[in-house]
């Protein structure tokens, strides 16, 4: 029965172990700020949000119970449709790409139910401290989630002439991010290019069956010649 759901398994433990050993290690050993810098546009940058992914933030200390509660949610349902699509032989991509979205929103729902409880507070000054005497940072659904990769490809200014953004800086690609959200999006990006063939493999059943029938129609229906009466 397990074998079944080797895929979805694997997935799922493979992008948990590396997004948290990645966000445990950099805590752990880095304060808030620039990690490592291979060039202005490739680098690790060690920040912490409150909200949602890439660095955005979503309605303070409510918005983030709101955006808590509703991941836990999302993957609770993720979970359940995982085992809908396996049960039903959904071809094996599919499941991949949907096993690691909900890997990579497991990854960042456990940064806001325990770092705050785990963790002291970072800063750019010292590293956090793994179960502090004092307590964590935040409590259970206000931890803050960890990114570290950031990539300012471009970086420059808006035409003076552009309405309302004129002169004002222009960066891409902006947002911080961590493993989890990779995850995420390589799961919506394998699902949105490669949908016609994930599709395709609930069209060849179909086939078949109608094949199947019109050869069996075929067989049963009388020959009309052979009711021709001669003149």
């Amino acid at each position: 029965m397990w074998a079944k759901y080797k895929i979805p398994l694997l997935t799922i433990f493979a992008v948990l172990f590396i997004d948290q050993f990645i966000k445990i290690y950099i805590k752990l050993n880095y304060p808030i700020g620039i990690v490592a810098k291979a060039s202005n546009w490739c680098m690790l940058l060690f920040t912490e949000n409150a909200g949602m992914a890439f660095g955005f933030e979503f309605g303070g200390g409510y918005g983030k119970l709101i955006l808590s509660l509703f991941r836990i949610i999302a993957c609770v349902g993720g979970a359940f449709y995982i085992i809908h699509i396996v049960k039903k032989s959904e071809h094996a991509g599919f499941v991949f790409a949907v096993s690691l979205i909900l890997a990579g929103a497991i990854g960042n729902i456990l940064d806001s139910m325990f770092y705050g409880l785990l963790f002291g507070q970072s800063n750019d000054m010292q590293t956090a401290q793994f179960l502090p005497a004092g307590g964590g940072y935040a409590k259970f659904l206000y931890g803050h989630v960890v990114d570290m990769f950031y990539f300012p490809i471009i970086n420059g200014h808006f035409p003076n002439w552009l309405p309302i953004w004129g002169g004002e800086e222009f960066q891409f690609f902006r947002p911080i991010f961590n493993f989890a959200d990779f995850s995420i999006s390589l799961g919506v990006g394998i699902i949105i290019v490669f949908q016609k063939r994930f599709g395709k493999q609930h069209l060849k059943p179909i086939k078949n069956e109608t094949a199947l029938k019109t050869e069996s129609e075929n067989q049963i229906a009388p020959n009309n010649n052979e009711f021709n009466l001669p003149h």
